[in-house]
């Protein structure tokens, strides 16, 4: 089983803290989006013999395309891939762009899955963030789609500036109301090519408090396991049959193909990248060149990818799996390098797999890179 992951690079505007790849004009829309679907067809070999489990349309922000122009590129897919009976297909969608029309026509299109980039639902945060919708916009197409889709995923972001203990509780308070199957959460982060970090060195926003971002964590889980949440990821809490398969196989390891301008793909063996450039993805393209570039993994690679995508999940990293894949010498790795985490309840080993523990979560990152094997080249 294979995962399709589509890019569409567009944002009505930039929010301050996104490092993603986008731009904020639609000019070459058109252009663009005809050459994800020459791309998809150019690269079907990729995926031969495998069968697709889910399309994935990321950005940016895919939900400023048209319907025709969402079902065309789907459309492509079947027609190129061998594509299971009930594919799960995500579409992106921020608030201000799902009306009641548009939710309607993605009722009756093959969307299944909508991940909605709510993030805040006090406009003060929104405003901070820059994002192009606003608090009523948030609730009033949480309302809409949940009578209209069963399967919805909702970003919160936490850690915000500003944000006291009782805000953030309302945040979750106001995603349980509805009841959502599925919430994605994650720390404001402030990255170096971004106007929230030009914002903070001048010092009109505060920088985000890593303790306050912690209390947040520790607040959401507890909250969310009330309500019957599975936490199966880092970042990722889902009730009951709701697990994003997407991201799931993605974490697992399986196979993905990323297209459109700053994709990545994975085959198990290898990865490779798109340009992050609109204007030269499409005319490479057009000249029926793809415009990435790939690397071999190295035995270390692998290990490495699988220790920190395993330690984010409840399905933890699997020691016997690690000396079958990788050699013995990598289970000897990390059976030694996780003992200290071990020792301070920060990971458990039991049946032969390694997980964070509750207390580790927040750390989850930083203990998976002490895990890592250097390759000496």
């Amino acid at each position: 089983m294979a995962g399709i992951y589509i890019h569409i690079p567009f944002c009505k505007q930039a929010c301050h803290y996104c490092d993603f790849h986008f731009s904020t004009s639609l000019k070459k829309k058109e252009e663009l989006l005809n050459m994800l679907k020459k791309e998809l067809i150019l690269r079907k070999e990729e995926l031969s013999g495998e069968s697709v489990e889910t399309i994935y349309f990321g950005g940016g922000t895919p939900s400023v395309l048209k319907q025709e122009e969402i079902d065309s590129i789907i459309q492509t897919v079947f027609d190129n891939y061998l594509v299971i009976s009930d594919p799960e297909i995500t579409l992106e969608a921020n608030p201000d762009d799902l009306s009641v029309g548009v939710i309607d026509a993605l009722k009756s299109s093959r969307v299944n899955r909508l991940s909605i980039g709510v993030q805040s639902f006090h406009q003060e945060d929104l405003e901070m963030m820059n994002r192009a919708h606003t608090a009523e916009e948030a609730w009033n197409s949480l309302l809409y789609a949940s009578e209209h889709f069963d399967n919805i995923s909702v970003d919160l972001i936490y850690g915000i500036p500003g944000l006291a203990e009782e805000r953030w509780l309302y945040n979750i308070e106001k995603v349980l109301q509805l009841g959502i199957s599925h919430i994605s959460s994650y720390a404001l982060t402030v990255e170096r090519q971004t106007a929230l970090y030009k914002l903070i060195e001048k010092g009109k926003i505060p920088q985000p408090d890593d303790g306050i971002a912690h209390t947040h964590f520790m607040m959401l889980i507890e909250r969310l396991q009330q309500e019957g949440f599975i936490h199966y990821e880092l970042s990722n809490f889902s009730k009951p049959g709701f697990f994003s398969k997407n991201n799931s196989a993605y974490w697992l390891g399986k196979s993905y193909l990323g297209i459109g301008p700053s994709a990545h793909s994975f085959n198990g063996v290898s990865r490779s990248w798109n340009i992050s450039n609109n204007a030269l993805y499409i005319k490479s393209l057009e000249e029926g060149v793809l415009p990435s570039e790939s690397e071999k993994l190295t035995v270390g690679d692998r290990y490495n990818e699988y220790v920190m995508t395993g330690l984010r999940t409840i399905w933890g990293v699997d020691v016997e799996r690690i000396s079958k894949e990788f050699g013995v010498e990598f289970k000897e790795h990390i059976l030694k390098m996780s003992h200290r985490f071990i020792e301070k309840k920060l990971m458990l080993f039991s049946n032969g797999v390694l997980t964070i523990t509750n207390d580790g979560k927040f750390l989850s990152d930083g203990i998976a890179s002490d895990l890592f094997w250097l390759d000496l080249k």
